[in-house]
């Protein structure tokens, strides 16, 4: 059975995506089986037949390399560019906790290493009519510590410590701080890490610049966050 980390965000755009593509990516290229998972995905595009395409999930199949179906990757696939309670709303087809769980098990049972996406920032809400699950909710039921994706530039400081005293009073483990569009020796950059690190305790895992095609961290230290 593999193991999981969970990969959140400070909000939308900071580039989960981006930086799950390269840990997944230092992980395969060290020898190992990794996968990806993410239980819900919208603002996707549709193929000619109609048929939707999970654009998260292949775009770090192929900059990852991985063999993982797209299809095995994410139970829930929307259209519109939404939180996926609204999205799964406008399209009739609600997110349920037993369906997501039950595709990461499976998933679990292929892959040695699972990266799990979220959506949006932590607050995202998952489903809200039929059943309340947001994000808080998938980790607890996945028992998955975290890794914190905040962008290096201005305003970082305020979203990186409200997130994070927000996972704290929700008990979540945050194993670290990944920052991406970082720009070397931009003194607001560096002064943003040092004052984020200062004020919630957590470490920088790496810094992602625009353009990175490898993660900066010893692949000891990555798989150790998996468990």
């Amino acid at each position: 059975m593999g193991k999981g980390i969970f990969v959140t965000g400070t909000g939308t755009d900071v580039g989960k995506t981006y930086v799950t593509g390269l840990i997944i990516k230092k992980i395969k290229e060290n020898g190992m089986t990794p996968g990806y998972f993410k239980a819900a995905m919208s603002g996707n595009e549709r193929e000619e037949d109609g048929t939707l395409i999970p654009g998260d999930a292949l775009w770090v199949k192929n900059v990852s390399g991985i063999s993982q179906s797209v299809e095995e990757m994410c139970p829930y696939v929307y259209e519109h560019a939404y939180s996926p309670h609204l999205a799964s709303r406008l399209e009739g087809n609600h997110v349920e906790m037993a369906v997501v769980l039950d595709n990461y098990r499976k998933v679990k049972e292929k892959y040695d290493y699972i990266t799990v996406e979220g959506s949006g920032g932590i607050l995202c809400p998952i489903c809200f009519d039929e059943a309340r699950i947001g994000l808080t909710d998938i980790i607890d039921e996945m028992e998955l510590d975290c890794i914190l994706v905040a962008d290096a530039g201005l305003g970082t400081i305020n979203s990186v410590v409200l997130t994070y005293e927000y996972m704290k009073n929700r008990n979540m483990n945050i194993k670290g701080m990944i920052f991406n569009h970082y720009i070397a020796d931009n003194i607001m950059h560096e002064d943003n890490i040092r004052m984020c690190e200062y004020m919630t305790g957590l470490p920088t895992l790496a810094k992602v610049s625009m353009g990175d095609v490898d993660l900066n961290i010893d692949i000891a230290e990555l798989i150790s966050l998996y468990r």
